[in-house]
Parts: C-alpha cells; structure tokens; sequence
C-alpha cells in the first residue's frame, strides 16, 4: 500500500491533533467537492442569482429525527424568507450524508452516503423549493465491489460516481462507477495500480473532473474506510493508518476510459478544478496532508505534466487544506483550511506562480466553499465526516453567506445547524427556480454526446 509522503512528520501531526482533542477538538483533512464553477460541464449553470442552497447534511442522534437530509434554504434578495430554511427532507437514518452532484440536465440531484453505500436521487425539477426523493439505489457493492460514494459528476444521460473504497479490504483501492439517468448500473473502471507513464498507480480515488475540449478525465486521491469511518484522534495515533493516503493523481481518455498518465502529488489530493476561461489548459488541486497547490498542465508537446506551485499556509502549523473554489474566469481561487477555520484567496492571473492575496476566519472550523458563478457571493459550511469534525464548543455547525467585492468579505447571514435541529452542514449545491433558460457550459457544446454516451456504455474494469 502506498505511503504517505508528508511534508511534516506523523509526530507533529498527532501532536496537534491529540492537543486539540484534550480540548474537546477533533480536526484533519476533509472530503469536499462543492460550488457552481465545480459543476459538471454537462449541467446547465445559473450564471447569475442562485435562488436557492441546497445543503447535505448528516444526522447526528438526538438532534431532530437524527437522519441525514437535503436541506434547502432561501437566498433570494428581497424574499421574505430570504436567509432561512423553506424545506427539509430526511432519507431515514443516517449513512454518512456526503456529497452530491446535478443530473445533465439539472433536475435531479444524486447524493452519496459514504457508510450506507446508499445513492439517493432527488427531483429538484418539478418544484425546486421543494425536492421529493424519487429513487435510492442500493446496488454500488453488488455491482462493483466499490464502497464510498463520493463525487457524482453528470455525463450525457449518465451519472459517474466516484468510490473511496472497497468492499474486500475496505481500503483505498477502489474505482469509478458509471450508473444511466435512471438508476441503472453501466459500467465500472478501475483506478489504475500499475505504472502509467512511468509513475505507479495506488489505486486509490477521490475527486473527478473532465475537460471536454481536451477529452480529458481528472482524478485524485484520499483514503479508505478504515480511515474515514475511524476517529480522527485513533487514526492519526496508527503510524500503519496514516500510510494508507493517495498520493496520485491520474489522467484519463474520457471517451475511452483508459488511464493515459498516473502523476505523483504526495499528501491527497482532494478537490479539482479545471480552469473554464477559454484556451486554458490547466486544473488545480489541493493536497490535504502537505498543504501544497498542484497545477496540472500541458506543456508546450502537448504533455500533461503536475506542477508544486505554492504552499498554503505554514505546513508545520498543520493548516490542513480542504474545499478550494475557482472562479469562473479562471483568474481566483478559494482555498478553505480547516484546523485555523480559514478562507483565503488566491490571485491565479499567473497559474503558475499564484498569490495568497486575501484571508479571514470563518469560524472554530470551515470545511466546504461555494461562489457563485458571478463572484460576488460565497457560502462556507464546516462539517467533514461524523468522527473528524471538532468536539465541544469547537463544533460548530453552520452555513454562511457573504458578498465578496474582490478585496473583502461582508457577511450577510448564518443558520445555525444545531439550534435549527438539522445536524451537521457539509455539501452545498445552488439552485434556480427557472430552469428553462439554463444552458450547459460552451465547453460541452461541441462534444458528440451520443458518441461519449455510447463509449461508456460497454463495461469495464475487472
């Protein structure tokens, strides 16, 4: 199994992590994938005023009925309920809520539990403020052998879903799945765990993103269920546990599925975005355990090379890098660290050489960020997993909204999760309650989609 080749040592980070657990406190790298710019190429995008936040989030025992749920709250300027929660939709126990992801054509939402293997589809087409849960699909073990649904990224008339984990050891090897719009089992595709391009697979999953005009697939990488269903506290303790990280990333033929380079991030890499602005060539990533920015770029032969481009924070002070956010023009990006409850900006003018410009604290601990697809408005929450999140009055629980003018953020309003009886606020999708003028990103439009459907249809993987 791979190890985690951190640019702190194990000592430190149990060190800060076991002081902050005599503190009542429990903090370590995040799953995230959230944000408008973050959506599939396939989806329509509102480009101007979202009028809703849907929010996943995970039960917690005494706390209201204590299941998971899809929260929806108001965020349209001027409603009378502007700021609060219209509608709350409990799936019935609690599996781990995580993360969730629009259908191609914006009507469904597909939502993952990372303990149950439970994928939940919603309609949040026929009324958006209120979404009704139309299917729950169990099969993803059966059918694959994977465990963990995390990303759900929308293709033409599919859903790909990327795993964590599988269901022989329960480790991070583990795969991709490619279900139809209607809830049936497509194919599966294995992360690689040979060398590819000279650099060896670890098998191991995490975030997707595809660039269509490159035909091109992006993957990264984090751990297994024995990790993250583990406490965080026991886990940083295992030095065994702590081997167990991606440090990969893989590029992929989209069309085809076939791994066609395995790069070397050290740390987990989490969350990737690809730049939209036209012409660009590039994505960027965040690694949770080594708090560097990671661009993937072609170069002038037309290679996909990776590239250390910055470090966040002080790594010695274990900032732990979580949800980052790009703007839609490609030129900013938000990167949340959780251990410090801290958003900063970053100036990506120069992909290559970025700036930290900008940071504030969000609160005891922020985990997911979402901005608009105008920049001008961004929401925080703050839970990661069931046993990571902090403990005590550290464990806050909470979505926010600011405005950003390009220099500050003007907070404009918070809900407490807890006082509210919800549980904990992890993923955040945006909504519209008219979805007939939504159009895709201009990226998609000159894909063949019945060709890209009809590739991956046939199975793969063993």
């Amino acid at each position: 199994m791979p190890k985690c080749n951190n640019r702190f040592s194990l000592k430190a980070l149990a060190a800060a992590v076991s002081a902050t657990v005599a503190l009542g406190v429990v903090a370590l790298p995040t799953l995230s994938h959230a944000d408008e710019t973050a959506c599939s190429p396939f989806t329509p995008l509102i480009k101007g005023q979202e009028d809703l936040v849907y929010v996943w989030t995970l039960g917690v025992e005494g706390i209201g009925d204590g299941s998971d749920k899809l929260v929806t709250v108001d965020v349209r300027h001027g409603s009378k309920t502007f700021g609060k929660v219209i509608n709350s939709l409990s799936v019935g126990g609690r599996g781990e809520a995580h993360h969730m992801g629009f259908s191609d054509d914006r009507r469904y939402m597909w939502a993952g539990a990372l303990d149950s293997n439970k994928m939940f589809v919603f309609d949040i087409g026929t009324d958006p403020s209120k979404p009704k849960l139309v299917r729950t699909i169990t099969d993803l073990v059966e059918k694959t052998g994977y465990v963990g649904p995390h990303t759900f990224y929308a293709l033409p008339g599919r859903m790909m879903i990327q795993a964590l984990s599988n269901a022989k050891d329960h480790g991070g090897v583990t795969g991709i799945a490619v279900y139809s719009n209607d809830g049936k089992f497509i194919s599966k595709h294995d992360m690689p765990t040979t060398k590819v391009g000279g650099v060896q697979g670890d098998g191991y999953g995490y975030d997707i993103g595809i660039n269509p005009q490159k035909n091109v697939l992006l993957t990264s990488s984090f751990t297994g269920w024995n990790n993250y269903m583990m406490d965080l506290g026991k886990m940083v303790k295992d030095p065994d546990a702590m081997k167990h990280f991606g440090n990969t990333m893989a590029m992929w033929n989209l069309k085809t599925m076939e791994p066609m380079k395995v790069f070397d991030v050290p740390g987990a890499p989490l969350e990737i975005r690809w730049s939209l602005k036209k012409g660009d060539n590039w994505a960027v990533t965040a690694t949770a355990l080594t708090s560097q920015l990671y661009v993937i770029k072609q170069d002038k032969n037309g290679e996909w090379q990776s590239h250390d481009v910055a470090t966040i924070g002080n790594p010695a002070d274990i900032p732990l890098p979580v949800d980052i956010s790009i703007t839609a023009d490609g030129k900013g990006l938000w990167v949340n660290t959780f251990m410090d409850g801290m958003t900063r900006y970053w100036d990506f003018h120069d992909p290559m050489h970025p700036k930290e410009v900008f940071k504030e604290k969000i609160g005891s601990q922020v985990n997911m960020v979402s901005q608009s697809f105008d920049g001008k408005r961004v929401y925080y929450t703050t839970s990661l997993l069931g046993n990571w999140d902090k403990k005590g009055k550290d464990d806050e629980q909470f979505l926010k909204m600011y405005k950003w003018n390009g220099k500050k953020l003007s907070h404009v309003f918070t809900i407490d999760f807890y006082k509210e009886k919800l549980g904990r606020a992890h993923h955040m999708k945006f909504q519209a309650l008219n979805l007939s003028k939504l159009k895709p990103l201009a990226a998609a439009e000159s894909q063949d989609l019945d060709s890209l459907k009809l590739a991956l249809t046939e199975p793969k993987g063993k």
